[in-house]
């Protein structure tokens, strides 16, 4: 493949700094469950992938059936955890590729069980006799999941099948990233309600197999909630959890240093002159003051350059801080970068975002955030499929 003028840039040796400085976080005997959906949080679930098995990851967590097949014709080995429900015509998919879904309500049990027992009828098998399944709890979020009172009845309903069998018991918190009295409260209750659900199942004389509960926050902040297994996501690819940030860890003794696994890069594809009173890009936004220089650039908000970065975006060339112009198009954005400037020329290397002060990045995907007032998961995942991910050491 040749080398294209947008691409992102994987930091493999920064995924492992991450993944072991998170196993330090963790209590002995307690599991990893890396979230490598939606493509890796944009890196590349495969990269990901690659290095959690490297570092003796228990689980992947992913949240299409798609996600599951991808990573099994890329040869990936780990055990995977689907968190979405799945439709009945995807329930083969996740018998051939060993893919353990989340299952709840007692028509969708049946169902799975009905469609096992009919693989198994028609000549195939599961490695361990029966396909293993994980009971969603829902505790609060209001998602996928049954109520704490139904969990027993459904545990049993999955162990009475001749074809399933209950390996895990799990749920999700809706305020664990919050550091605010009503999100840790909040917090402190779908914790009970989880922990009721676990006992009640464990008094139906029903074993819950993986019990798992948190995402990055708890797996950051709180050892006391780990359970079974952490299902990291966001701190894997180098960003804190909301305020569940670095500071607040440093508050209560816990030290955790992140580093950004993305870089996103392109390079100068023309220089232009401007004079006073011409105008650059869609609807005419900026007007050049005076004479001065524009560099295109060939990224746009179809690669994930989100158009409401214009105004305010700062890119990096060659280590200094340039202002874009005018509005992001479809796959070219423009940057002031000043009159007769002799230290950019055509096809120097713009970092957009990445590790700051590595190789030139003077903002992270945080950074990015803020400006376009959302979250680091949405910058990475915006970053589109026609942008290539490059990995390096």
């Amino acid at each position: 493949m040749k080398n294209e003028t947008t691409r992102a840039v994987i930091y493999r040796k920064n995924i492992e700094h991450n993944i072991k400085s998170i196993k330090n976080l963790l209590s002995h005997g307690t599991g990893m469950c890396v979230a490598v959906k939606a493509d890796g949080y944009g890196t590349s679930a495969y990269y990901t992938a690659k290095v959690c098995e490297e570092q003796g990851v228990n689980f992947l967590a992913i949240a299409r059936v798609s996600e599951g097949i991808a990573l099994r014709q890329e040869g990936i080995k780990l055990p995977m955890l689907l968190l979405s429900l799945c439709c009945p015509e995807e329930f083969e998919d996740l018998f051939i590729h060993d893919i353990t879904p989340f299952v709840f309500g007692k028509d969708h049990i049946k169902s799975l069980s009905e469609a096992a027992e009919a693989y198994v009828k028609s000549g195939n098998s599961f490695k361990d006799g029966k396909f293993k399944v994980h009971l969603a709890i829902d505790t609060g979020m209001g998602r996928i999941g049954c109520r704490k009172e139904e969990a027993a009845e459904q545990a049993k309903l999955i162990s009475e099948s001749s074809y399933l069998k209950l390996s895990g018991m799990g749920t999700h918190f809706a305020l664990s990233d919050s550091v605010e009295k009503a999100g840790l409260e909040y917090t402190e209750e779908q914790f009970e309600n989880f922990s009721q659900a676990v006992k009640a199942v464990k008094e139906a004389g029903i074993d819950p197999g993986i019990c798992h509960a948190g995402a990055s926050a708890i797996a950051c902040a709180r050892p006391d909630i780990h359970f079974d297994m952490v299902r990291p996501g966001i701190i894997v690819y180098g960003y804190y959890a909301d305020q569940v940030n670095r500071e607040y860890l440093e508050s209560k003794g816990i030290e955790l240093e992140l580093k950004p696994v993305m870089q996103l890069e392109t390079k100068v594809s023309a220089i232009r002159r401007f004079y006073p009173g011409q105008t650059v890009s869609y609807g005419r936004t900026w007007t050049c003051q005076e004479e001065t220089d524009i560099a295109v650039l060939p990224i746009g908000y179809a690669d994930g350059l989100l158009r409401r970065f214009s105004p305010g975006l700062k890119v990096a060339i060659n280590g200094k801080e340039y202002p874009l112009v005018g509005r992001i198009c479809m796959d070219q954005c423009m940057v002031d970068i000043g009159k007769d400037n002799k230290s950019v020329k055509c096809w120097d290397k713009v970092v957009i975002f990445g590790p700051v002060g590595q190789d030139g990045a003077l903002q992270d995907a945080e950074n990015l955030a803020k400006l376009g007032k959302t979250i680091s998961y949405e910058i990475m995942t915006s970053i589109s499929k026609r942008v290539p991910r490059i990995t390096e050491e």
